[in-house]
């Protein structure tokens, strides 16, 4: 079975419709706007909580490699400074580059499909019609956002390298998209579960919170 490439649209400067390629076609209508929260977006998306674990074991080892080569407290303190800076000069550039990351991203939610406006040296637009997704999820989490995880039917595909990090984690093969980081309130999940249930001429009962982070089925649709 040959699979169909969603393609992600390079975007000029000077957009028709905030976050559209173009001007809706008669009858589509815009039902949502918004975008990430930049650091739930960038804790995340480029793993920051993982890398802090990674750069405080390197300053253990490095402060126990200067103290164990016959290096006093001192020299010991010294290297620690050192790692310590390194450390921190790295986990603050990816934030800031995560910062960038959110705040050029722009999900939008119409009566026909969902449009991701993504990129920062390279804004691109990916467009995903309902017809193309085969299921939906939100996970919700306990700093008050959500990810909205959208898995397509199987001929559908979307470029890894278009859609990173707008995409739902250690999923090489078949990518999913996923609209990150939202604020719970904002109520996206809710009404792309009603815009999802009037396309498939379905009922579209209310979401409820779950207690614990785990993904909740939005309705008109199955988890895959």
């Amino acid at each position: 079975m040959s699979h169909q490439h969603i393609p992600g649209v390079p975007e000029h400067e000077a957009e028709p419709v905030p976050g559209l390629p173009a001007r809706l076609p008669q009858g589509e209508g815009i039902l949502w706007q918004g975008g990430p929260c930049w650091w739930p977006f960038a804790r995340r998306a480029l793993h920051l909580k993982g890398l802090g674990f990674y750069f405080a074991l390197i300053m253990a080892w490095h402060v126990a490699d200067v103290t164990a080569g016959g290096g006093g407290w001192g020299e010991g303190l010294r290297a620690l400074a050192m790692s310590l800076a390194l450390g921190l000069l790295c986990l603050g550039v990816l934030a800031l580059i995560g910062r960038a990351m959110a705040r050029a991203t722009l999900y939008t939610i119409t009566n026909r499909r969902v449009v991701m406006r993504v990129g920062v040296a390279l804004p691109m637009t990916i467009n995903l019609p309902f017809a193309a997704i085969q299921s939906a999820a939100v996970k919700r989490h306990a700093d008050g956002t959500e990810d909205i995880v959208l898995e397509l039917m199987p001929q559908h595909r979307v470029s890894f390298i278009a859609a990173w990090p707008h995409l739902r984690p250690w999923r090489l093969g078949r990518t999913a998209p996923m609209l990150r980081a939202l604020p719970v309130t904002a109520g996206a999940a809710q009404v792309l579960a009603r815009a999802l249930a009037a396309s498939a001429a379905q009922p579209a009962p209310a979401l409820e919170a779950p207690r614990a982070p785990v993904p909740v089925p939005l309705p008109g649709t199955a988890v895959a």
